[in-house]
């Protein structure tokens, strides 16, 4: 498959590791001559792990064959994370090395999660964009600070740390996005 040919959300194989394609820029050079490049910011099947890569439009890059399952998050024991299948209740086992950084946003009954599989094995996790997280620790709201964008650390129930606009307070459920790791609003 040739690297103009990938899309976002493909998993690819590239030195050896399976990459999980998150964002596809197209470079276009207006001088004579100059070659299409491709920029692809890949995230490792397991882990999560990130690399920016850069091709020619014309590269080859191999396509992994990724299944995906809809799962809802059931239980956490010392082996991992435990995924149930959300039609033929199979359960998913992923360790938090699979996980990586989307540990932080699992909470209880977590729904519109994916199972990544390659080959019937449980490999990553496709989180839905955004879910639900209760503060449990932020600083005060300043009175009379109403005109001002202010914003301030915060504490989440599962330990993620965001920023927040300066009128939630503790015990606000907030909106997070999967993607970027910022504040989306209030649930």
């Amino acid at each position: 498959m040739k690297a103009s040919e990938t899309k976002r959300g493909m998993a690819v194989e590239h030195a050896g590791k399976t990459w999980q394609v998150r964002e596809v820029e197209k470079s276009a050079p207006t001088a004579r001559g100059g070659n299409t490049t491709y920029r692809f910011a890949l995230y490792a099947i397991p882990g999560g792990q990130r690399l920016d890569l850069t091709l020619r439009a014309d590269d080859d890059l191999r396509e992994v064959g990724l299944g995906r399952r809809q799962a809802h998050y059931s239980y956490r024991d010392a082996d991992g994370y435990v995924f149930m299948d959300a039609e033929d209740y199979t359960q998913y086992l992923l360790g938090a090395d699979a996980l990586g950084d989307a540990a932080g946003y699992i909470t209880e009954g977590l729904e519109g999660c994916y199972v990544q599989l390659i080959d019937d094995q449980p490999v990553g996790l496709q989180l839905p964009p955004n879910v639900a997280l209760r503060v449990v620790e932020t600083a005060p709201e300043l009175k009379g600070a109403t005109a001002t964008k202010r914003s301030k650390p915060a504490r989440l129930q599962t330990g993620l740390e965001i920023q927040v606009p300066d009128y939630i307070g503790n015990g606000d459920v907030v909106l997070v996005s999967t993607a970027t790791g910022e504040f989306a609003g209030r649930a």
